[in-house]
């Protein structure tokens, strides 16, 4: 195994605010709390123990073992759990959606980086604990982002009239997905164990919560993983007072607003994730789930003929907490609410939004977490690292876009030289004597010479471009090969974690996946990590 690291600016796939931050640009301290340095846990460790009741710990720990009744898990897993009742005991957290058959690549990364984050911890930090935990996205309804996964190319898809919390979704209709998915993966060992472990997972779970709660339990028990379902009366109960100050008055509305503005005086680069609303929480029942709006002293259910004075709502609230579903603002608040949290490991668009956040928490008063980019992948097999050498592409090399890819390359296998560049810089001398001899006699002349010299210039660009494209022509083998490469490495254009499923490197790798992953992800590494197999 060869290992190498890039920089995240570098690879082009990250954004200007994402690089900032992980470079610790100093303009943008005001927008989070502790750097990820594993000096700052410390602090974070005091903040957290400070600010979360031995009664939270009782009534997440109680919620959790509900949660887990019908689960096979593991001993770490169980002691994970019960860990939490001590004051001792803290979080690291990753979040995802519940994909079918885990959906993306990075769904893993995120949670390897997890698992390792609270190992690295526990070897620092000797007297205290670390749970890694995973929280489902349960509550969210944008069911056409969850219901596919990518099998070599191919789209295998659940089609399925939905609505509501995807989490409430019944698993009917998964046994023609389970056909489609069988009959493409082969018979192979690790076949067999991915289509058991669909079979487990999804037939034989009556919801999407219970199947993605087995799925992830199976794949990473024996790390002691606890993984979190927020669609929970109990829990919901811990939120009510955060509710109503969302409700009534609008904190989370008014501080992200602000931060938002002040976000974009930073920089106009750095774009905004995510716009809160005056209310920042669904209202979750029977199969729908629908933002809660006020109008004139009245609250609404969106789309609904639901209605409720404020009286009513309240009274709503405090016997059916659970109804109330945060939005993609109001979630991380909920998080940290109820689990004694130190870090959220997320992706760059995750964290773009959580870095509007902190004056919410601030005005909530509840402490705001460590904010960790998950370890990002590039796996490289055996036989595509012997095509990389044959075409002598560099790492860095392969992050480059398509066409400057082949265009260094031609450039670099050409028997000719197809870079002008000695001609412009003696083109540009020529015209400084032009420029001296219009300045001494008429100076009338010196924008005709600028814009000879420009087009002269363009002429030497489009014949440079036109030999560069016959040269392509010529070495279209090159060029095929080159294209076949990223487009491997690449799919689609994407980052591969962003593209492939898990499956498709369980049949290569089979049970030394997940051990090669958290042998060689290290969270605090903040660079993209490249694996190539040799």
């Amino acid at each position: 195994m060869e290992i190498d690291c890039l920089p995240f600016r570098k690879t082009g796939y990250f954004s200007k605010l994402i690089c900032d931050y992980i470079e610790e640009k100093e303009t943008l301290t005001s927008l989070y709390g502790q750097f990820p340095k594993l000096e700052n846990f410390e602090r974070q460790i005091r903040e957290k123990n400070a600010n979360f009741s031995v009664s939270g710990r009782k009534t997440l720990v109680k919620s959790l073992k509900a949660q887990y009744v019908d689960v096979k898990t593991s001993s770490l897993t169980s002691e994970n759990i019960q860990s939490l009742h001590a004051e001792n005991t803290f979080t690291v957290t990753t979040g995802h959606q519940l994909n079918l058959f885990t959906g993306p690549l990075y769904f893993l990364y995120k949670i390897v980086s997890t698992i390792n984050l609270a190992k690295v911890l526990k070897e620092t930090y000797g007297d205290y604990n670390f749970v890694p935990v995973y929280w489902m996205a349960a509550e969210d309804h944008d069911f056409e982002e969850i219901n596919y996964f990518n099998f070599k190319g191919k789209k295998i898809q659940w089609n399925k009239n939905a609505s509501g919390a995807v989490g409430h979704l019944s698993t009917e209709g998964l046994d023609e997905v389970f056909e489609i998915f069988s009959n493409t993966i082969g018979g192979s060992k690790n076949a067999d164990y991915l289509k058991n472990l669909f079979t487990e997972a999804y037939l034989k779970h009556k919801n999407l919560t219970r199947a993605t709660r087995y799925l992830a339990n199976e794949l990473f028990k024996e790390q002691g993983l606890v993984i979190v379902d927020g669609d929970d009366h109990h829990l919901k109960k811990l939120l009510v007072p955060y509710i109503k100050k969302d409700l009534f008055e609008q904190v989370s509305f008014t501080s992200v607003s602000k931060k938002i503005s002040e976000i974009q005086q930073m920089d106009p680069d750095y774009g905004i994730q995510v716009n809160p609303r005056e209310i920042n929480y669904f209202y979750l029942k029977d199969g729908i789930r629908e933002r809660i709006v006020e109008r004139d002293g009245k609250f609404y259910i969106n789309d609904t003929q639901l209605s409720f004075t404020k009286e009513e709502l309240l009274e709503e609230l405090q016997t059916y907490p659970e109804r109330f579903s945060p939005n993609v603002v109001a979630r991380p608040l909920y998080q940290e609410v109820i689990l004694p949290n130190l870090c959220y490991i997320g992706g760059g668009g995750e964290l773009a939004y959580w870095l509007q956040l902190k004056a919410s928490f601030q005005a909530m008063e509840v402490p705001f977490p460590i904010l960790l980019l998950r370890n990002s992948v590039l796996i490289i097999t055996e036989k595509q690292n012997e095509k990389l050498d044959k075409l002598n592409i560099s790492h860095e090399d392969i992050f480059l876009k398509l066409h400057s890819l082949i265009n260094k390359k031609i450039r670099e296998v050409s028997n000719i030289d197809i870079d002008f560049s000695p001609q412009k810089k003696f083109l540009e001398e020529q015209f400084k004597g032009m420029y001296d001899l219009a300045e001494q006699t008429d100076k009338s002349f010196l924008g005709a010479v600028k814009a000879q010299e420009v087009k002269q210039k363009k002429g030497l660009d489009k014949l440079e471009k036109r030999l560069l494209k016959a040269q392509k022509r010529k070495l279209e083998d090159h060029v095929v090969r080159l294209t076949d490469i990223q487009n491997q490495l690449f799919p689609g254009q994407s980052l591969q974690e962003r593209q492939l499923n898990f499956s498709e490197l369980y049949l290569e790798h089979g049970e030394e996946l997940i051990p090669m992953l958290l042998k060689h992800l290290n969270p605090l590494d903040l660079n993209f990590l490249v694996l190539s197999i040799k």
